[in-house]
């Protein structure tokens, strides 16, 4: 076949064109996004019932609801979290999961649990948790009337946001809702002898819909409705009532009015009100063209509504335009250094051309390939490709070389320089490709996350093998078929260079050999640094990211309303605004429908900051725990990363360690027992920054049953009033187009003693006062009830603390609890100091897949299973070097680091596997009659391999250079894994000069 392409130069043209004409298009087809597209093994159900403790919440709903769903199959964990006015159930599930049919059967269960429920609670919703689920962006929508702009954003603003063909829907809050409220003339209604209850059912027998009649008129027949509506303020006002003879209409004797409806929660944007909306991108839309079509709408909307303003924030589309950039222009910088390389080592300009151009034509059948497996172009594998430019010259590079060796270009020279190194180098890439197997079964999500990066690098190189082996040759031949060989043009620049290195490699050989036992010793030690350094090295789950904007969650630990929230949070973001370029805070309760942003209660708030730059963030951030720890020392205050898809699908938001205290006989412990545990700790490990426990005080109403049975007000009676005087007493919504106005009578007085000086009208028509009924108590709960599958508990967290401090943490706790005073408490302990060290557990027995499979290959090809273990010994060198870097750069041992050291003992092994082989043709193979010596074969393998392992080590090495920065989270999620390829290439490079080729000899010596 390769003898016919190399006569047919015009035909590989033209097949090539067409090739690359299908990629170019393939690539403009591509979906573009930040993340791969997987399903996250988790469904959330929510709950919710205005006006309920956490207690209710949790005894009520999330209770029963819990048990019903820990009987869905498959089920990994069950967490719930109950507070005021709602609760939150998380399933988790194991990967690979059938998420439809799951969310099928919790949707069955929810159906089941609702005969348990409270009759007048909403049927919980039960949403799936996916990697496109984190919104795109958030606009938040400023100026104008609170209400109006409620109404223009519902009814047309968002509606025209999700008309974009990119967005799949648009999730708001920060709504201001309007409310009719009838008041009575208590004075009026006195001296008339009617009470609210006559009101509301006269309101009730105006507000009617009838069914349609029929009536026939000759051959004709027409429809007649009665329609009886009540929906405006003048159509209750104008309600007529007939009192002892007489006509009244209810504005006479009532007000009627329309306001805004009080807020449960607010938003604002750089400290004016503000609707905040989260838009949510189709998961097959390309991001730069959501981003367009965003910039042109907000445009458009700005015109149409001069009177609001539009920000963007938390804009992931930028975030990915950046990253994306970065790593674009990372490919041409390591295409860039892969060509000066070959340049320098080659000489000329033939050569070189071949080889640069194999790059972008492996790329695009890469791409095209991509696009044929429904594989989206994202940080991941992006990064798969960036590792693969490297490693797609060396198969062009091996070929080359060569076919130069051979000497004058004719076909009979290169297809034997071809036959020679095609199984070696199918061999390399099988090799390489061997490593990234084992990571798809990866626990968790990271498993399927990395099978983009996997199959990012096996495409590539697959590519790479074919261009090298079937197109190379052909330009080579009709490059230089009328030239002399290209050894003898070579410039003396090249040559200069080739001798030097060549004098340096024979130094370095003779003085390996002669010391022997001494790199078997430093190979000793090597396996030693592996076993002492491995306990002492930092573990994470995933790499720091550097960020300019963060998320802050503050807890006042105060039973403040969310205008109280409101003037405190604006009064702590005025003493870090020089520090902010643009924030939004949310306080209270938020109207999201997905699960994107945390729940909060009317004494929490979320404010999210951004900053210039992450040394700004981090004094804004601290600057806001000095404030608060001044004049709000029981408030809590939590920073973390703003969310996106990475924080999702990693769950990085969990801390280094939590506490869970039990009570032994079951049960969650009392407010004052975690309080003891937690004050505790505080004073014993100052330096941890561990916050107090998160309550609420509650005031709770009891009632007198004998006093209500003396002055015959029975319990229906006093409900009703107390609803009445707090204004929640709805009689019926009113539905224009998406919005809901509750008509609500009474008054609209919360103050507790205005509530116990008021009065009830019993069944003999005299008013008993309310403080006679009902006795008041004031008391601390938990502002958060947690429970799983383990049971209820109470939680205390440590966010950031070092391993060993966590260990000291965890030995002080379980001391506490065994305490004879502490009896009735047990401890059990969670975070991602547990979940790092199980994901490197897993990545450890990885690389043992890897270097088993790895093993497999390589006695395959060599026929022995000794040699085997000669070009593996490699890898024992090389991680021990990497850890050793990785300690001393003080980095720490994480998911990216693990990655980088597998992928490394794919790539370093495949220069030790030409050289083995060049010395077995040269020294073993039976049918060379030219046989040589065995130390004569190790010197010429030496140098026939020399200029190409250390051409492709060097644009391997070049090629990922650039990313060695942290400046976005694509370079900083690709720093650690590139830090150890470097490392492990220079050492492995150095290890397969001059190392392997000893251990062959000490092996094979007579």
């Amino acid at each position: 076949m390769l003898k016919t392409l190399l006569h047919r130069p015009i035909a590989v043209t033209m097949s090539l064109v067409a090739i690359v004409t299908l990629g170019v298009l393939a690539f403009q087809r591509i979906p573009v996004s930040l993340m791969p597209d997987i399903d996250v093994p988790r469904i959330v159900v929510q709950m919710s019932a205005q006006g309920s403790s956490a207690r209710e919440i949790e005894q009520q709903i999330v209770s029963p609801m819990r048990q019903q769903l820990s009987q869905v199959a498959g089920l990994k964990s069950i967490e719930s979290t109950s507070r005021t006015d709602a609760g939150v159930i998380t399933l988790t599930f194991d990967p690979g999961s059938n998420m439809s049919l799951l969310f099928i059967e919790v949707n069955e269960k929810i159906d089941r649990a609702m005969s348990y429920l409270p009759k007048e609670i909403e049927r919980p919703k039960a949403m799936k948790i996916g990697a496109m689920d984190i919104p795109a962006f958030y606009v938040d929508v400023t100026g104008g009337k609170p209400e109006q702009t409620s109404r223009l954003v519902r009814n047309v603003i968002s509606k025209r946001v999700e008309q974009l063909p990119e967005v799949a829907m648009v999730d708001y809050s920060g709504m201001v809702g309007t409310q009719i409220t009838i008041l009575p003339d208590e004075l009026k209604m006195q001296a008339l002898g009617i009470s609210n209850s006559d009101i509301e059912k006269a309101i009730n027998d105006n507000n009617i819909v009838l069914a349609a009649l029929s009536v026939r008129d000759g051959i004709y027949r027409y429809s007649i409705h009665f329609d009886s509506q009540v929906v405006s303020v003048r159509d209750i006002e104008e309600i007529y009532l007939q009192i002892e003879g007489r006509l009244l209409q209810l504005k006479d004797i009532c007000k009627v009015e329309e306001s805004a409806a009080e807020r449960k929660g607010i938003v604002t944007s750089d400290g004016n009100n503000a609707i905040t909306m989260a838009v949510i991108k189709q998961s097959d839309a390309q991001m730069n063209s959501l981003q367009n079509r965003i910039d042109t709408l907000m445009s458009d909307l700005g015109k149409d509504y001069p009177e609001l303003k539009f920000n963007i924030t938390r804009d992931q589309t930028k975030l990915l335009s950046y990253s994306m950039n970065n790593l674009e222009w990372n490919l041409v910088l390591g295409i860039i250094m892969a060509s000066v390389v070959l340049f320098l080592f080659i000489g000329g300009w033939r050569l070189p051309l071949l080889v640069v151009i194999s790059i972008p034509l492996s790329l695009i059948l890469t791409l095209l390939c991509f696009y044929l497996m429904g594989i989206s172009l994202n940080i991941i594998s992006l990064s798969g490709l960036i590792l693969g430019v490297g490693m797609i010259v060396d198969n062009a590079i091996i070929v080359i070389d060569n076919i130069r060796q051979k000497g004058k270009a004719t076909d009979e020279n290169i297809i034997n320089a071809v036959k020679e190194v095609i199984m070696p180098m199918l061999s390399s890439v099988l090799t390489t490709c061997s490593v990234f197997i084992p990571l798809i079964f990866l626990s968790g999500t990271a498993g399927a996350l990395f099978y983009d990066q996997a199959m990012g690098i096996s495409i590539a190189l697959f590519c790479s093998l074919a261009v090298a082996a079937l197109v190379v040759p052909v330009y080579y031949f009709l490059l230089c078929k009328k030239h002399k060989a290209i050894s003898e043009n070579a410039n003396t620049k090249t040559d200069k260079l080739n001798a030097q290195l060549t004098h340096y490699y024979e130094y370095g050989m003779r003085f390996t050999l002669r010391h022997g036992k001494q790199m078997l010793m430093f190979f000793s030690f090597c396996i030693i640094i592996i076993v002492v350094l491995f306990p002492f090295l930092r573990k994470e789950r995933m790499p720091e990211i550097a960020h300019d904007d963060a998320l802050v969650t503050i807890d006042w630990n105060a039973g403040i309303t969310p205008e109280e929230n409101n003037r405190r949070i604006a009064g702590l973001l005025r003493e870090v605004k020089p520090f902010i370029e643009t924030y939004t805070t949310m306080v209270g309760s938020q109207d999201f429908v997905l699960s994107h942003t945390k729940n909060i209660t009317s004494s929490e708030a979320v404010c999210y900051l951004k900053c210039k730059s992450t040394e700004d963030l981090n004094d804004a951030t601290e600057k806001m725990r000095e404030y608060i720890g001044k004049h709000y020392p029981n408030a809590k205050i939590e920073t973390e990363l703003a969310a996106n898809i990475f924080d999702m699908i990693f769950s990085t938001e969990e801390p280094d360690l939590q506490i869970r205290l039990h009570k032994r006989d079951g049960g969650r412990p009392a407010v004052e027992l975690t309080r003891m545990v937690t004050d505790s700790l505080r004073t014993r490990f100052p330096q941890l920054g561990i916050q107090p426990v998160s309550t609420e005080a509650y005031m709770k109403y009891t009632s007198d049953a004998e006093q209500m049975a003396y002055y015959k007000v029975s319990y229906q009676q006093l409900y009703s009033r107390l609803k009445e005087l707090l204004g929640t007493n709805s009689i019926y919504d009113i539905n224009s187009g998406g919005e809901s106005v509750p008509v609500i009578i009474g008054s609209n007085s919360k103050d507790a003693k205005v509530l116990l000086s008021n009065t009830i009208r019993n069944t003999d028509d005299i008013d008993i006062p309310i403080s006679y009924l009902v006795k008041e108590q004031r008391a601390d709960d938990y502002k958060y009830l947690y429970a799983s599958d383990e049971g209820e508990f109470s939680t205390v967290n440590i966010e950031k603390a070092e391993d060993s401090e966590v260990k000291d943490v965890m030995s002080y706790v379980i001391s506490l609890v065994d305490n004879e005073k502490n009896s009735k408490l047990q401890a059990s302990f969670v975070g991602s100091y547990f979940s790092s060290r199980t994901m490197i557990g897993e990545l450890i027995m990885v690389l043992v897949v890897a270097l088993l499979l790895l093993y497999f290959i390589l006695a395959a090809q060599f026929e022995s299973l000794i040699q085997p273990m000669i070009i593996l010994v490699e890898v024992v060198v090389d991680v021990a070097l990497v850890l050793f870097a990785v300690w001393v750069a003080g980095e720490s041992l994480n998911i990216m680091t693990m990655i980088g050291m597998v992928v490394m003992c794919g790539i370093i092994i495949n220069d030790s596997i030409l050289k083995v082989d060049t010395i077995n043709r040269l020294y073993r193979s039976a049918g060379n009659p030219q046989k040589h010596t065995l130390l004569k074969a190790i010197m010429i393998a030496g140098h026939r391999r020399l200029k190409p392992i250390v051409m492709t080590s060097l644009t391997t090495v070049l090629a990922i250079v650039p990313f060695l920065h942290r400046g976005d989270m694509g370079s900083a999620l690709q720093f650690p894994l590139s830090f150890a390829i470097i490392v492990g290439m220079i050492v492995g490079t150095m290890v397969s000069l001059f190392f392997v080729p000893l251990v062959y000899y000490i092996l094979y010596r007579k």
